[in-house]
């Protein structure tokens, strides 16, 4: 790779070290197959009353106020939903990591390009305000790093190789969350 002559014990380290990280991101993309979104938005929640029991961080949201998280929550799954709603209308595939088959660009997805995973957060925001306590609201960061990094650029990928120039006009012109 990049030792010359005789390895020195720092070069035949660092090429371990490489080979072992890359080793591990192909076992980690495998595996990410295997967590849909639903299923990680379900992981999240788990986690985030897990936490909320065992490992209280920091409560600051008190009583009553905690309980409009109820209506942020529900209007988070419902956003969600009339996002799944749109693909299930078009009849198209609603999988992460299928080959998209229609660019969808009616109904909530004219005004977000990711209105379920949108959703998803805005439930995981309002979870994190009912239980009130920063650890929640980590979590939900945590999702929306993941689902912003590893799923929406997986997505973004396949729909551009998928639609070409019709999906590089609608990237233009609507935004990736608001």
């Amino acid at each position: 790779m990049f030792c010359f002559r005789e390895p020195s014990p720092l070069c035949l380290l660092s090429q371990k070290f490489i080979t072992g990280t890359r080793q591990v991101l192909q076992i980690a993309r495998k595996s990410m197959k295997k967590i849909t979104p639903p299923f990680l938005f379900i992981i999240c929640i788990v986690i985030m009353a897990g936490l909320w029991w065992m490992l209280p961080l920091v409560r600051f949201v008190p009583f009553p106020i905690n309980l409009l998280g109820v209506l942020v929550f529900a209007v988070g799954l419902g956003i969600a939903k009339r996002g799944s709603d749109v693909f299930e209308k078009e009849g198209t595939n609603i999988e992460t990591f299928n080959n998209p088959d229609i660019l969808v660009t009616d109904g909530l997805f004219r005004i977000s390009r990711n209105p379920m995973y949108l959703g998803f957060l805005t439930a995981l925001v309002g979870m994190a305000v009912m239980l009130g306590n920063l650890s929640s609201f980590l979590v939900a960061f945590v999702f929306f790093i993941v689902t912003d990094r590893w799923y929406i650029t997986f997505e973004e990928d396949a729909m551009a190789k998928a639609f070409g120039k019709r999906y590089a006009e609608y990237k233009a012109k609507t935004r990736r969350w608001l």
